[in-house]
């Protein structure tokens, strides 16, 4: 038996820390790159039991079986799901069906079942009740020595087909326990830890032993340390006696401690009532997994692994399934890119995230609109330039194309002459996400008494010529700023002789109606749009404007940089040096790393990573692109810190070499696989505490999580925010594969093939 057990233990230890190991950074470090080899990628599966039976979707425990079933104890009742189905089916039914506690698989294949009624085994496919235990019963343990059966009444041990009560004299609130190797029990109850065999049983619950005498969770370590969870934490203990523990300022997320389990890689998992830590064993690092994203619920109740190295968790609304596959950057870009094209494109050739109809449930998915459709259609075009500019693929340079033709098309469709909308929708559409509306003389005063800037449009969609689209005005500086980023691509990257006169009559459009209008877009009544201002009498004057006037600044001389460049017309390079000798603009630029706090938002991190490209790559004058290198070379040492691939490499490219090359790679491997945007309250976690920093307006967490533990979002949002979300929408994955492209483009990310 012990052989036997050896020899599988063996196996599944060396195929999950083949696994485990595969996704090593290789030559980053020494050799500037990054080589793309397979590497572990985490995904979530979820099951619901039985819609119609509440009961049944509250598990207590689970267990795989060797012939990949998945056993579990529910409120309801015991169920088994095979392999390959998602239905589950009640094991144990008639008068014996009622509520179980949990389930053990023993080395030859039964499965033991502790139940409100007895002990129950699954031998062969036959469910026979183990009489002798006295019911209800809590745990099953399965032991070398034969099966444990704990419950209220006492334990007993199945030996040689007969069940032995034995003389323990542990608390009767049985939560957890283990074998100790060697014939005797370890067991964790409300009122202290026990370690019982025939000779005596040992209390356990002072402080030198324990975080607190409530334990629910037991398990060894690789290196044979019993981890015992409890409530506050875990204590780590050797023969000697407790060695260390495990706190929330250590990672805990909850004090509630349900459940520790060892995972074939040695990785410790320490399920609590909040969410799922991840401990590797002597190393300073943790993982959590937590959401609908990981869990069915965040109420973690049991954990087990199968043979594939995949963790089952039992929560209290449903089973989670955390599964593992090997895969490149490279395949993850192509899994990536087929979501995009299947499920966020929209005529015609608009790019952004879709509405979930029913939040979660990715099968309801359905069309809309953003107000920055036009920006991340931009987005979008960079990526696609990147990945034409990476491997000449014509589908790529095609795809870019029907984006810059959609960009063009928000110019042409509003008929004022270089205004350009921010996005478009049929006229059949019943619905957007911002309808035309009326203010009452009341909503006006509240309006402009909470915002003195504030522009009331109550008709924000118009019909086009055609009559085929409605059109939405009172465009933003931001969309602005997106465009441009996506046509500097293009055009750099992409375009030909033909595409490239295209842009510069595009760009230029808008580049003369800002400067007929005092550097201001201004829509549909005359006046400039809410936040379409660029105008030095009001950026300099306007005391109202002082919050954008440093990156307003660096905007529009990047406008007309770019513009010049690509028209070759003297106008634009006039105004340009106008703004930066007699308006101050540079000077006004210089003010964007020390602006007042109160004026500091995550999103301007990145409005100003798109306009740095046309000034670091155009401006020939020597002393001003000094001036702009020292500019963005302070805007990544104050933002490098959040570990984004896109700031990152963007730096790349324009200051050459590969710094945080390793960060930018971890993104790219943590990011999930899943795009809805599900809810995260990393405010509620005890291992992080909620701070107003960065970004002051902002609730945030103390301490940059990985991107597997916050909301899926683009890279304007704050990755710090303590609590968002909304599962009722999905998230295209253009966040993903714009800063892939752009490493593979650099060379920074490199097949093997390479």
């Amino acid at each position: 038996m012990k052989i036997l057990q050896l020899i599988a233990l063996i196996t599944l230890l060396f195929s999950c820390n083949k696994q485990q190991n595969s996704g090593t950074v290789l030559n980053v470090k020494n050799e500037g790159f990054y080589i793309d080899i397979p590497f572990t990628q985490e995904y979530h599966e979820g099951f619901i039991v039985d819609e119609n039976e509440r009961n049944a979707n509250d598990v207590r425990a689970i267990q795989p079986d060797g012939n990949g079933n998945i056993w579990i104890a529910t409120k309801h009742g015991v169920y088994m799901k095979k392999p390959d189905s998602r239905q589950w089916g009640l094991v144990i039914t008639g008068s014996d069906q009622g509520p179980a506690y949990d389930i053990k698989v023993d080395e030859g294949g039964a499965v033991w079942m502790a139940t409100w009624n007895g002990v129950f085994a699954s031998k062969a496919g036959k469910v026979e009740k183990m009489d002798g235990p006295k019911p209800p019963l809590a745990k099953v343990v399965v032991a070398e020595e034969g099966i444990y059966a704990l419950g209220p009444f006492g334990i007993w041990l199945y030996q040689n087909n007969n069940w032995q009560k034995k003389n323990y004299n542990t608390g009767r609130s049985m939560r957890a326990a283990v074998s100790d190797g060697n014939e005797g029990l370890w067991v964790g109850t409300d009122v202290g830890l026990f370690h019982c065999n025939d000779e005596k049983t040992t209390t356990y619950r002072g402080n030198d032993d324990l975080i607190s005498a409530y334990v629910h969770g037991l398990d060894f370590s690789d290196q044979g340390d019993l981890w015992i969870g409890s409530l506050g934490g875990v204590a780590i203990r050797n023969a000697s006696g407790k060695i260390g523990e495990k706190l929330p300022e250590d990672g805990i997320t909850n004090a509630w401690v349900n459940v520790v389990k060892r995972s074939p890689d040695g990785t410790m998992w320490v399920g609590t009532n909040y969410g799922i830590t991840r401990f590797t064993p002597e190393k300073d690092e943790y993982s959590v997994r937590l959401s609908r994203r990981w869990l069915m619920s965040d109420e973690v109740r049991d954990i087990a692994f199968d043979s594939e190295c995949n963790a089952w968790i039992a929560t209290a609304n449903g089973v989670s399934a955390i599964k593992k596959r090997e895969m490149t950057l490279a395949q993850k870009a192509d899994y990536f890119y087929k979501k995009l094209i299947q499920r966020h494109v929209r005529e015609p050739w608009i790019v952004n995230r879709f509405r979930l109809n029913v939040p979660g449930d990715t099968t309801t998915i359905e069309q809309s609109d953003d107000d920055n459709d036009g920006e991340y259609t931009s987005m979008y075009l960079a990526m696609e330039s990147f990945r034409y500019a990476a491997t000449k693929n014509p589908e790529a340079k095609e795809r870019a194309k029907k984006a810059f033709d959609f960009l063009h098309y928000l110019r042409e469709v509003t008929e004022i002459d270089g205004f350009f909308a921010r996005t478009i929708i049929p006229v059949s559409w019943e619905k957007s996400h911002d309808m035309n509306r009326t203010y009452t003389p009341q909503e006006l005063a509240e309006a402009f008494i909470n915002n003195p800037r504030q522009k009331p449009v109550e008709v924000r969609w118009h019909l086009s010529k055609d009559g085929k689209w409605m059109w939405k005005g009172d465009t933003s500086s931001d969309e602005l700023d997106g465009h441009l980023f996506g046509y500097y691509c293009y055009y750099t990257f992409v375009a030909d002789d033909e595409e490239k006169e295209r842009v510069a009559h595009h760009f230029s459009k808008i580049m003369d109606h800002l400067m007929r209008n005092d550097f201001n877009l201004t829509g549909v009544d005359g006046t400039h749009t809410k936040w379409g201002v660029w105008s030095p009498i009001i950026l300099n004057h306007d005391p109202e404007w002082a919050p954008e006037m440093a990156l307003n600044s660096l905007e529009l001389l990047s406008f007309l940089k770019f513009t010049y460049q690509i028209t070759g017309d003297e106008k634009y390079e006039k105004a340009y040096l106008k703004l930066i000798n007699e308006d101050g603009y540079l000077e006004n630029a210089k003010m964007l790393h020390d602006i007042n706090p109160s004026f500091e938002t995550y999103f301007d991190i990145y409005l100003a990573l798109y306009v740095y490209p046309p000034l670091l790559k155009y401006e020939n004058d020597p002393a001003l692109k000094k001036e702009y290198k020292t500019h963005m070379d302070e805007w990544f040492e104050k933002y490098k810190e959040t570990s984004s691939p896109f700031l990152n490499f963007t730096y790349n490219y324009l200051a050459g070499g590969s710094d945080e090359l390793e960060t930018s790679i971890f993104f790219l491997k943590d990011a999930p696989l899943d795009l809805v945007d599900w809810q995260f309250d990393n405010g509620r976690r005890e291992d992080l505490q909620v701070v107003r920093k960065p970004i002051l307006e902002t609730l945030q967490v103390d301490e940059l999580r990985p991107p597997s533990e916050y909301r899926t979002m683009r890279w304007d949002r704050n990755p710090y925010v303590a609590k968002d979300g909304n599962p009722a929408q999905e998230r295209d994955p253009v966040y993903w594969l714009l800063p892939y492209w752009m490493g593979r483009y650099l060379e920074l990310i490199k097949n093997t093939n390479q």
